[in-house]
């Protein structure tokens, strides 16, 4: 090999490792993990929440100021447990915060369910995306029944997408409207003056579209009959007016013992791309893609 065709190999796997490289930092109890030109910040200080998700410059996460408004949190299912609002321990209060090898390790306070949360935010590099390992943990001296949950809040902007037969009403809301084409369920965000909400068995991944980018979380496929009672595998909740559409999924309701827990693993990745957030073969197969 000449010298210049190894410069030219040098330079190659140089743009490579700089494309799956990650960092973990922290400023202000606010920790921002990287890898290539993907980035995601978590609050520590208020419930281990995910508050930015971007690919350069874009954001993927909605940035609204209310309560319940922005970013991505974790709350244990089924929410007729605790109804509302948010279980403080699991949403709002602060976590301990460590860096461990490669991954940052939040662990939150145990609530009055008797669960205590723990959060681990890892790169993937290889795949240029971020994994997030949430563990539920039964600290009562009784065994339980919980599932893991994960909602996502993202811009009432573009659509959101899955493979699922069919979807239902949730939580006596009214429905979203899903289109079924393209061998996928499709949500084009509209506006309506009420809350409305769907619950779906999908194919362990759902994506959403907008603005030039991709996102896709890749989950556990479950089963017939391993969700939590009146929940799914995959929610949609939609705020009234042109506010925000979470984006939701959960993992299989699990029996725990005193001290026994069960982790869940969900995968984050996003990419530019030019098709348009509307229903089409081109991005559906783009998300499976993402999603294997």
């Amino acid at each position: 090999m000449n010298q210049k065709l190894i410069l030219l190999a040098a330079c190659v796997l140089a743009a490579a490792a700089s494309a799956s490289a990650q960092t973990i930092t922290e400023a202000d109890g606010k920790y921002t993990i990287a890898v290539g030109q993907t980035t995601m910040t978590i609050d520590a200080t208020r419930g281990g929440k995910i508050l930015s998700y971007k690919l350069g410059e874009d954001e993927v996460l909605n940035q609204g100021r209310m309560p319940n408004s922005f970013g991505s949190t974790f709350w244990t299912s089924p929410q007729s447990e605790w109804n509302w609002p948010p279980v403080a321990e699991y949403d709002s209060k602060p976590f301990q915060a460590q860096i461990v090898g490669d991954k940052l390790v939040l662990t939150g306070e145990k609530s009055r369910f008797g669960y205590s949360v723990r959060k681990e935010f890892a790169a993937v590099p290889k795949k240029g995306a971020i994994a997030i390992t949430y563990t539920i943990v039964n600290e009562s001296d009784e065994t339980r029944q919980v599932a893991p949950w994960e909602i996502s809040r993202v811009p009432n902007d573009g659509v959101l997408f899955f493979v699922a037969p069919a979807v239902e009403p949730a939580n006596n809301m009214t429905g979203l409207p899903f289109e079924f084409t393209q061998g996928a369920a499709w949500y084009v965000m509209d506006e309506a003056r009420e809350n409305r909400k769907i619950n779906a068995d999908g194919r362990g991944w759902l994506a959403y579209c907008a603005k030039g980018l991709l996102f896709v979380k890749k989950f556990q496929d479950l089963k017939a009959g391993q969700a939590a009672p009146a929940e799914a595998e995959i929610q949609a909740y939609a705020n009234p007016g042109k506010t925000f559409v979470e984006i939701e999924e959960q993992g299989a309701y699990t029996t725990l013992a005193p001290g026994a827990s069960v982790s869940w693993t969900v995968r984050w990745s996003v990419v530019k791309t030019d098709l348009e957030p509307a229903p089409s073969k081109a991005l559906l197969k783009l998300a499976k893609k993402l999603a294997k």
